[in-house]
């Protein structure tokens, strides 16, 4: 029997931080894409095409998410570092609310 043996849908299953390696559900965590174009965004939804690279909503794991580069690695894709930029404060406006 191929798959998982807990029984998990794909949408149920845990996703990685690509920063710390935890595994947590999707709503806890934050997705970045690389869209078909090859543009790397946050995608707030978690709805959005491409490929995707989860991360907790934390600065200690964006900062060991940078220092490994795990977005350009997860993405297959080169990212520039001022993304990760981006996405602090994306994260610091989502703190707030």
């Amino acid at each position: 029997m191929a798959g998982s043996s807990k029984g998990l849908t794909k949408s149920r299953r845990a996703r990685k931080c690509a920063g710390c390696g935890a595994e947590r559900s999707k709503g806890e965590m934050l997705r970045v894409v690389r869209s078909i174009d090859g543009a790397v965004s946050i995608d707030a939804s978690g709805r959005a095409q491409g490929r995707g690279a989860y991360i907790c909503r934390s600065a200690e794991c964006l900062d060991r998410a940078l220092k490994k580069n795990a977005f350009a690695r997860v993405l297959k894709h080169a990212v520039d570092r001022s993304f990760y930029g981006e996405v602090a404060k994306f994260l610091g406006e989502s703190d707030d609310e």
